[in-house]
């Protein structure tokens, strides 16, 4: 154990050191420089930092687990990112760097108005304070406390090493908050992400090298033929991921999140230029194609494992498999590249509702004369005070209904597509007039959440009835567009020439190789391939 615990704050010490040394001299006393990097972002730099920013216990854990308790069904959260960051790369990233938009509300507010800017501003504060960051902290403190085992090594309740994990993540959160902005994230990440593929892909390799007594492609022939049910990527009605819902709500959230969603986005609009962004997003895109391997594969596996002792909880499957299968030497290690997944999730949720707050709020409602050394300096304040009001907040989860998580996630559904609706539909439409825009989030919010909390009963997935409702909203704000158009038109045309907006050139070529990785990936884990 004290070998595990050495290597783990060893190698968070690490990144944390060296992502201050390589940014020391950045200067981040701008709010371009600390909220945007400086518009400096490469390719690479971008899509370490994507990846990080969306992979955290979450989806290590969660997807895991839905391995274990179905199939291979998840994998479309995967791949559906895939497709949609191609569309990002080719459609959303080059309207946004040619206006130069540091925030998406900016987009809104230049689209309709400041009334509904300020609404979109809101439902991602709300969403951000008050789900995301209190539940990165606390399944992130179920995840690294479930790998160290820290109640039983520490004689600790369950509430105390939630708590201690909880303050641990946010204490660092608020350093790199006050050390460096967004740049010093992102370099974190490439160095977490590095150690990341690493660490990702040693699990199912030391589990499949488990199954099959130190043989990797024995093991793996072991589970395949063992369980080819759950090899099954075509999900049916009664999965986690029903296929059919790839074509309709899934392709729509995944659109949002990595197109509209400010957490994420950030990290492409801080790109220097289109032809950064695009490849940050395709690489991303790319290294989306491996993610089933480390995050659905070990659930598999370790449903093989624990077979005759099965889990009463899905959800422990991952960390329950690292522990077995993992040399105690390497678990430190893994430990902290998870660790530093979680806390590139908080960072980014904290950045972003930061940015959003004082460029959006601060900025132009309380003190429009601030300058910009202000706005860092108060903006480093405004995430610390978001990072502790997390820490308290997120030990609080452990002591609601076991059903609360879910609810969290289906709570997303409130604000991600009718934000993407406006935005989608504002990008397509000049004419709709803004008061379409705010019926539209009013609408949109009262029917899904009429459904959702069963007064309008439907058998229907949540993400069918989201996509009923954009097609329901975006009927509506054609007509007003027509019927009622907008006095003056919003003109997309025009080049501000604040990053170079040149593409990069072999974008097709790259888009075309994902979109047949894709498909070829379904019909592997396909009754015509290796599922039943």
């Amino acid at each position: 154990m004290v070998l595990t615990i050495t290597s783990f704050v060893g190698f968070t010490l690490l990144v944390l050191g060296l992502s201050y040394y390589l940014t020391r001299k950045q200067d981040a006393s701008s709010s371009e420089g600390y909220f945007l990097a400086g518009r400096g972002l490469t390719g690479w730099v971008i899509a370490a930092s994507l990846l990080l920013t969306n992979l955290s216990t979450e989806q290590m854990v969660g997807l895991n687990g839905q391995g274990y308790m179905f199939n291979m069904s998840g994998i479309g959260y995967e791949l559906g990112a895939s497709l949609a960051l191609i569309i990002v790369a080719f459609f959303f990233l080059p309207r946004y760097l040619k206006k130069g938009y540091a925030t998406i509300p900016d987009f809104v507010g230049e689209r309709y108005d400041s009334a509904t800017k300020q609404f979109v501003n809101f439902l991602f504060l709300a969403g951000y304070v008050l789900i995301l960051l209190p539940t990165v902290l606390y399944s992130g403190a179920i995840g690294m406390g479930g790998i160290f085992n820290i109640m039983d090594t520490f004689g600790l309740s369950e509430m105390t090493a939630i708590i201690i994990v909880v303050v641990a993540i946010g204490v660092l959160g608020c350093l790199y908050t006050i050390f460096g902005g967004l740049r010093i994230m992102a370099i974190a990440d490439t160095l977490n992400g590095i150690g990341l593929i690493f660490g990702g892909l040693m699990v199912p390799l030391f589990a499949l090298a488990y199954v099959g007594g130190g043989d990797i492609l024995g093991g793996l022939t072991e589970v395949v033929t063992a369980h080819p049910e759950k090899f099954n990527a075509i999900g049916g009605p009664t999965d986690p991921v029903p296929f059919t819902t790839m074509f309709t709500g899934m392709l729509l959230v995944n659109l949002f999140y990595w197109g509209c969603n400010q957490t994420i986005i950030q990290r492409a609009l801080a790109a220097k230029n289109l032809k950064e962004g695009q490849k940050g997003l395709f690489l991303a895109a790319i290294f989306k194609l491996i993610g089933p391997i480390y995050l659905i594969i070990p659930g598999i596996v370790a449903f093989h494992i624990f077979q005759d002792n099965p889990l009463k909880v899905g959800d422990m499957a991952y960390p329950m498999l690292v522990n077995k299968v993992l040399p105690f030497y390497l678990i430190g290690f893994f430990a902290a590249v998870l660790f530093g997944a979680i806390l590139s999730s908080f960072n980014a949720a904290l950045n972003s509702s930061s940015t959003l707050f004082m460029l959006n709020v601060y900025k132009p409602l309380i003190k429009p004369t601030a300058t910009d050394e202000e706005l860092v300096r108060k903006g480093k304040y405004v995430g610390i005070v978001l990072a502790i009001f997390s820490m308290c907040v997120a030990p609080l989860i452990a002591m609601a209904p076991s059903g609360l998580f879910n609810y969290l996630q289906m709570v997303n559904g409130f604000y991600n597509v009718p934000i993407f609706t406006l935005i989608i539909f504002g990008m397509l439409n000049k004419t709709a007039p803004a008061w379409s825009a705010k019926v539209t989030l009013v609408f949109f919010m009262v029917g899904y959440g009429l459904t959702q909390l069963g007064v309008i009963k439907t058998d229907l997935h949540f993400l069918h009835i989201l996509a009923i409702l954009f097609v329901v909203s975006v009927v509506f704000m054609y007509i007003t567009g027509k019927l009622w158009p907008a006095p003056n038109r919003y003109d997309d045309g025009k080049d501000l020439n604040i990053v170079d907006t040149t593409p990069w050139n072999l974008r097709v070529v790259v888009s075309v190789a994902i979109v047949l990785c894709v498909f070829g990936l379904y019909v592997l884990f396909s009754k015509a391939g290796i599922g039943a």
